[in-house]
């Protein structure tokens, strides 16, 4: 959330949360897959965190590299250095560290700020600056890498940072969340915020690693998108959260988001069953769990909920302490749902 961690785990049928890192503004939370218990928090102000148990404590990594704005983090599912794997983290202003010792010591892929692109990277609010929002490690090629800057590109390396490739013409310049599948080699999921310019344009597919893209719009009312979550299971099922613009999407007073969901052949359906009402909504983080097929999971400022038939609805899931939730700002699910 925008003020603290909240860990929740199920134990003998019931849900137990702890809040951590409390007054930190975390702003991505990851999790690597072959250890779980590994967990990574990037917070607006503090730097990087690590925790080794689940969660339940925290140290601070990267402090003599990484600057304190860490905006994004994630560990590729097939990158590995031994037991760990490759963790990449990205800043404000842009930048991409990796780390090859799960944290302990870190290194900045520079090349990345040579593109011509960056000269016109800048994020709305601070125009003065822009930041890496998302990062998407290839889940099937090693050292593959998919990068958004917030706002103004989405760029890859093919080479594990070592180069860099720049955006392509009709690619989405200000991607919030990118999602891959493992069954769908090259594919990519896009939500974005282009759409709040140009109708059409929020959500967006590739097919081809990011060399070409279409955009995918009808059924959608709402063209401001913030994330995205793609059916373990099925490539084909998609959930993304939107607003009608960035002010309907994060600002508590005027706060009116909502759900959709697509599927082989169908146009984008606007989803309700279960989900608080869109009327003061902050705008849903989404998220899917490997070992859960057909199950999704939103986190949103009035719960957490969880979807078991892909999304077509939904179920609170009650831990206990509604007082915790606020703004939404990442979420990772973690072993067997």
């Amino acid at each position: 959330m925008a003020d603290g961690v909240l860990v929740a785990s199920r134990r003998n049928g019931s849900w137990w949360t702890e809040r951590r890192l409390e007054g930190y503004s975390p702003q991505a939370v990851t999790a690597d897959s072959s250890r779980p218990e590994v967990v990574y928090c990037g917070t607006f102000d503090r730097g990087l965190w690590r925790s080794m148990d689940a969660g339940d404590s925290w140290e601070r990594v990267g402090e003599d590299v990484i600057s304190d704005s860490v905006m994004a983090v994630a560990v590729s599912a097939v990158e590995r250095s031994g037991e760990r794997g490759v963790v990449y983290a990205g800043t404000e202003p842009s930048a991409v560290y990796r780390s090859e010792d799960g944290g302990e010591t870190w290194r900045e892929l520079r090349r990345m700020r040579e593109l011509p692109s960056a000269q016109e990277w800048s994020f709305p609010p601070r125009p003065e600056t822009h930041h890496v929002r998302w990062i998407s490690p290839d889940p099937n090629t090693s050292g593959r890498l998919f990068v958004a800057i917030e706002a103004g590109a989405l760029i890859q390396s093919p080479d594990r940072g070592e180069t860099w490739e720049d955006r392509t013409p009709d690619g989405p310049l200000d991607t919030h969340t990118l999602a891959t599948h493992k069954d769908a080699p090259d594919r990519l999921y896009s939500a974005a915020g282009d759409g709040f310019m140009a109708a059409g344009y929020g959500y967006a597919e590739s097919g081809d690693g990011g060399a070409t893209w279409r955009r995918i719009s009808e059924g959608l009312q709402h063209h401001y998108l913030w994330s995205v979550a793609v059916d373990p299971g099925d490539p084909e099922t998609v959930v993304v959260s939107a607003a009608s613009s960035p002010w309907k999407a994060h600002d508590p007073r005027a706060a009116e988001s909502t759900i959709y969901r697509k599927t082989a052949g169908e146009p984008w359906r606007e989803i309700w069953e279960g989900l608080p009402q869109v009327e003061g909504r902050i705008v849903t983080v989404l998220a899917a769990n490997q070992d859960e097929p057909s199950v999704f999971y939103a986190l949103t400022n009035e719960g957490l909920y969880r979807s078991s038939d892909a999304g077509a609805s939904w179920d609170r899931l009650e831990l206990g302490r509604r007082d915790h939730y606020g703004r939404p700002t990442g979420l990772v699910i973690v072993g067997e749902g």
